[in-house]
């Protein structure tokens, strides 16, 4: 496979055609099966430039690389964030509506900053828009009153709109830029839960499907962070 360095030349297309800003979306945990679901917000605006050396979609780095660039990508962006959704949340919501309520989290933290999402043009990794819904559902129990659990603010979102873009991550340095952030943030959660339960060596799958992992659920049964509905053996007992 080439590997091409990612660039703005599409954030700035979007700039041109009137965008006040562009958030680069991505997600990160999707197909764990212990842990939960990151998405990854970073905002950038015309003025914006030197894109962090050696930034990639996160999948493509390494480990240490991923930590080297993190503060850069942090410093780099005009606003970022990570929004999370618990594996308890993804077994009673399913997966979709899990990233929607992660990325309105994450969405929601930088409206608490002060930034205004009205004019935003949003480029979400892949084909398939899972975001726009979730912020409509948000934006509506805004206005209404109702508990949406993306916390206050929800209504900021109308106006947004949601282009997705395959291999976004690969492409748009702001997309790659938010997969970082949502890789980094997620992996250490599951290198920290790792000392509370070594047994699934967490620390080195960080909550996906290898062999060691499903051999220690076999042996051991699953953790409070499995996601019971994606486990092959739905009668294992919880620790």
């Amino acid at each position: 496979m080439t590997v091409v360095d990612p660039d703005l030349r599409f954030e700035k297309r979007l700039l041109r055609e009137g965008a006040e800003l562009v958030i680069g979306v991505d997600e990160v945990g999707r197909g764990a099966i212990a842990g939960p679901v990151a998405v990854g917000v970073s905002v950038v605006d015309a003025a914006v430039a030197r894109i962090p050396v050696g930034l990639r979609d996160s999948k493509l780095l390494s480990e240490k690389r991923r930590e080297e660039l993190h503060p850069k990508v942090q410093r780099w962006a005009r606003h970022q964030a990570v929004g999370v959704a618990s594996n308890e949340e993804v077994d009673r919501l399913g997966i979709i509506a899990a990233l929607g309520l992660a990325g309105t989290r994450a969405l929601t933290a930088v409206l608490a900053e002060g930034v205004a999402l009205g004019a935003a043009r949003v480029i979400l990794d892949g084909s398939h828009d899972w975001l726009t819904p979730a912020l409509r559902s948000a934006g509506a129990a805004a206005g209404s009153g109702a508990e949406a659990g993306a916390g206050a603010g929800a209504d900021g979102f109308a106006g947004m709109t949601v282009t997705t873009r395959v291999k976004a991550d690969m492409t748009c340095a702001s997309v790659a830029a938010a997969s970082v952030l949502a890789k980094v943030q997620r992996d250490r959660f599951m290198v920290e839960s790792h000392a509370r339960l070594p047994e699934y060596n967490w620390a080195s799958n960080k909550g996906y499907a290898s062999s060691d992992h499903y051999a220690a659920i076999e042996r051991i049964g699953a953790s409070d962070l499995h996601r019971w509905s994606w486990l092959r053996q739905p009668t294992l007992l919880d620790l």
